[in-house]
């Protein structure tokens, strides 16, 4: 690039403010299609449940309660017990019944990047500038023999999201997820589908989520969303016993 002729540096130079002007035009588009920005920002809380089933067939119930800015409650149900995972805007904690666990626990890194996804509340291309975010069109692709648009999503702590919009409707189809944990990646494919308005808003009732070569190795279908329901503040509340345990770890929430 040093020895590039001027013409070839002037080209580049203009090409940039183009690639970012199509990047905004196309999640304008997408907001759009979701139902505009004023009707997005007009819901403040979500209530959803809904049925899982993963490999072997096996179901479970699902819960999930979001608030705005980026409180979560995540709870899995399955023979009589509830795992929990929650995001309270600092700090992330957990109650994990499966393998014995009755307390609550704060969250390690790992799952904690999975939650903070969610926490989102209105995804990754709103907003994107002021997420610290940086998103690139890389044009057309193909996404289960059909076209798509293809957007990179580079977020402020490194990981990237793919984003599939349908070239037609502008909506996600799809959502590619890598993580750079401590060194390693780890890659999950998210199929999304079946939407329906809520309080006026496009949101997707079949979400498929597993790795690459497995990509609806986990289905959840959305049985009832609510928009605008009122939350108990206790159900991202970090647990009294975990204040204390916070304090002595000296741990610092994630922001």
């Amino acid at each position: 690039m040093r020895h590039a002729s001027i013409v070839l540096i002037a080209v580049c130079c203009f090409a940039v403010p183009a690639r970012s002007q199509t990047v905004d035009e196309l999640i304008a588009k997408n907001i759009q299609a979701r139902g505009g920005m004023e009707k997005m920002k007009a819901i403040k809380t979500i209530r959803m449940t809904g049925r899982f089933e993963g490999e072997g067939g096996f179901t479970a119930s699902v819960g999930q309660e979001n608030e705005r800015p980026n409180l979560i409650r995540e709870t899995f149900t399955l023979q009589g017990m509830t795992a929990v995972q929650a995001y309270d805007g600092a700090t992330g904690w957990q109650i994990q019944p499966f393998g014995g666990k009755k307390d609550p626990e704060l969250m390690g890194e790992d799952d904690l990047r999975d939650l903070l996804l969610d926490a989102d509340f209105d995804g990754p291309l709103v907003d994107y500038k002021e997420k610290g975010s940086l998103v690139e069109y890389l044009g057309h692709d193909v996404v289960d023999g059909d076209d798509a648009l293809r957007l990179k999503i580079t977020l402020k702590n490194g990981d990237i999201i793919y984003d599939y919009l349908d070239p037609d409707t502008f909506i996600e189809i799809r959502r590619e997820i890598q993580q750079f944990i401590r060194g390693s990646q780890r890659d999950r494919v998210v199929g999304l589908g079946s939407y329906k308005p809520v309080a006026g808003v496009m949101y997707p009732f079949s979400i498929s989520s597993g790795p690459k070569n497995h990509p609806d190795a986990q289905t959840t279908t959305v049985q009832k969303m609510e928009a605008n329901v009122v939350i108990d503040p206790a159900d991202f509340a970090l647990p009294a016993s975990l204040k204390t345990e916070e304090k002595k770890s000296g741990m610092v929430g994630v922001h």
